[in-house]
């Protein structure tokens, strides 16, 4: 990722932040712009931008020679996006599972004169996204084509929050209930759709693609996606919290994550008993015992185990690609986030 390319990027959203700010269909006055243009701050590109550089990248590597300005700024713009549905999820999220951190600073919901003010917020989020798309491709032959794909996406991905949050209910019952194939459900919508297909759908679109033609990168990037979450899931538990920005809590939120779901696969009488008497509870002592038993289970040498095939089994995948630019795209996407840390 060259240093010009973020900068150009983040040039981009003080852009569209202030086309926000200044939208003529709502009388904006101090307050209400002041507030949105700290919202917007706190929340949009605080992370680590991937998403949306990836729009840049994968269109770069789709037309394989220099952009125009214009071209970029367009790339940049539909990165933007993305970043803008993340943020909306991730406002609204944090509030859900009760969050304390968020990209190694207080949630936006915890800040004392937002509180509740955030689920609005949140809304408000996702209200920008066509008003970027209408101002900037209005004119463009794949506009309703953009359009689709961000409801769509937005579909699957509240959908797979749902699964999310309803598992856990069940699970709370009967740990038993969480599997591989309910993780990987969630993962797939919750998560995949997102963050792994849409920046390159995005791309394909700019490039003159139909996204119909391309469901086999559809079903790579998906297969992506559920890798880079059970990193996740992984990294939560045995990350070091300075290194990923958050303290992760999904012991104590009872998640259907890949390790308790391998962990039951793995354990005996007993030591699923420890996990059903441990498991979502809040005190550090339970928590405590989990993380122990994933240790006695060696769930890290499991865990490398599943990176290493995973990995294998991507490539050859991708390979199998027709189009030597796709592959790239779709490689370039593996190297990012393959034995990543954070």
């Amino acid at each position: 990722m060259s240093i010009d390319l973020k900068s150009k990027f983040l040039q981009v959203y003080d852009s569209l932040k202030s086309d926000l700010i200044h939208d003529p269909a709502f009388e904006f006055d101090d307050d209400s712009r002041n507030w949105v243009e700290r919202m917007l701050d706190y929340n949009v590109p605080g992370g680590k931008l991937n998403r949306g550089l990836s729009v840049v990248d994968s269109y770069k590597l789709l037309k394989g020679e220099e952009l125009t300005e214009d071209e970029v700024f367009l790339a940049c713009a539909l990165g933007w996006c993305i970043e803008w549905l993340q943020a909306y999820f991730l406002v609204l999220d944090d509030i859900m599972d009760e969050s304390h951190t968020r990209r190694g600073q207080p949630c936006w919901f915890r800040l004392p004169k937002v509180g509740m003010i955030a689920v609005n917020d949140g809304v408000v989020l996702r209200n920008h996204i066509p008003r970027i798309l209408k101002k900037h491709f209005r004119g463009k032959a794949y506009y309703a084509d953009l359009l689709d794909l961000f409801n769509e996406v937005e579909f699957q991905t509240a959908s797979g929050q749902m699964i999310d949050l309803i598992t856990t209910l069940v699970g709370q019952k009967e740990l038993s209930k969480y599997s591989l194939s309910t993780h990987r459900r969630i993962v797939q919508f919750k998560t995949a759709y997102y963050s792994f297909y849409l920046p390159v759908a995005c791309a394909l679109l700019m490039f003159g693609e139909n996204l119909d033609d391309h469901v086999q990168v559809k079903d790579v990037l998906v297969e992506m996606g559920t890798y880079f979450q059970v990193q996740d899931d992984y990294l939560d538990c045995f990350g070091a919290p300075e290194v990923i920005g958050k303290i992760g809590t999904d012991i104590e939120d009872f998640k259907c994550s890949w390790l308790v779901v391998k962990a039951l696969e793995l354990a005996n009488e007993q030591q699923k008993k420890l996990l059903n008497e441990n498991y979502g509870r809040k005190d550090p002592a339970s928590v405590a015992k989990v993380k122990e038993l994933y240790h006695t289970l060696n769930l890290q040498g499991v865990f490398d185990d599943y990176e290493n095939k995973s990995h294998e089994k991507i490539i050859k995948s991708i390979e199998t690609h027709p189009s030597k630019a796709v592959q790239e795209v779709l490689k370039s996407f593996l190297g990012k986030i393959y034995k990543r840390q954070k």
